[in-house]
């Protein structure tokens, strides 16, 4: 992660002064902030870019779990070698679309940045995620023909699962995995310890298969591209809505709600120091 130059802290004061304080969750709140604003204020083909890269550093976890999976059978040690596309995520300083909750939420609850903000990073990142795992999926497919089998059968597993209570928990609890490998990261300073948790949520991801809208829609291309899929790009269409829904509801609801509720003091001085009403009320920053 590139350093970030910091800005002032707002001051402990008004309504916030009498609650309890914990110096950790504080430091890592306005770590949070000093991240994700400038995430916030990139432009667009900068956040595209970001995002094609994510997909195809991801498209390599992808490659090693499908290769793993058709040598050896395990779907764990398989979880295990995915974890590489997470690791070179973190040291590429690249992202995937659901590693855009709770930094960039944090900020504009803060009232550091607009909610269009947001939903434009959302969208040309989960845009760009795609178009690079796309262009990859058709490298590999191209590059290990013996591998077209096992990547039906992967991508069979989750697509031909379709979207009912079973699998729509399945992406929740991914949505929440990615999210809170994010509050890890903030959590410390060592780059040790960030890259463990990469390693720990890419095998949970992978290993227990958990759904995840930019893994299996990489997995669903790879088939694609095979010519042998048992499904359509109409099928994966539906899929990946439903996927996403459940991602957004694990990352939001689970996770980055419940840390800026722990972290509702910093929250509040934020949103006073940028002349904002203490409880959000859907004004964007700026607004008259």
């Amino acid at each position: 992660m590139p350093d970030v130059e910091e800005t002032p802290r707002p001051p402990t004061q008004g309504p916030t002064a009498a609650m309890p304080r914990e110096e950790q969750i504080e430091r890592s709140f306005d770590r949070i902030i000093d991240e994700g604003r400038p995430r916030l204020e990139r432009l667009w083909p900068d956040t595209l870019s970001t995002g094609v890269v994510g997909g195809l550093e991801v498209a390599f976890g992808v490659l090693g779990l499908v290769y793993v999976e058709a040598q050896h059978g395990s779907t764990l040690l398989a979880g295990l070698v995915f974890s590489i596309g997470f690791v070179a995520l973190r040291l590429g300083h690249s992202e995937l679309f659901t590693e855009g909750f709770l930094v960039p939420v944090t900020v504009v609850a803060a009232g550091e940045a607009r909610v269009r903000d947001l939903l434009r990073l959302w969208g040309l990142t989960l845009a760009g995620n795609l178009l690079g795992g796309y262009a990859m999926a058709w490298i590999i497919t191209i590059a290990f023909p013996e591998l077209h089998r096992q990547a039906v059968t992967t991508a069979d597993y989750y697509l031909l699962a379709g979207i009912n209570a079973r699998t729509f928990c399945l992406a929740v609890l991914a949505g929440a995995a990615i999210t809170l490998m994010t509050r890890m990261h903030q959590g410390t300073e060592n780059e040790m310890a960030k890259l463990l948790a990469s390693v720990a949520i890419g095998f949970l991801l992978a290993g227990i298969r958990l759904f995840h809208s930019v893994l299996d829609s990489i997995l669903a291309f790879l088939a694609l591209d095979t010519g042998h899929a048992h499904f359509g790009y109409l099928d994966w269409l539906r899929f990946f809505g439903g996927v996403v829904a459940g991602n957004l509801v694990g990352g939001l609801g689970l996770t980055t709600l419940l840390r800026l509720i722990r972290s509702r003091a910093r929250l509040m001085e934020h949103r006073m120091a940028n002349d904002l009403p203490i409880v959000p009320t859907g004004r964007s920053r700026g607004a008259p």
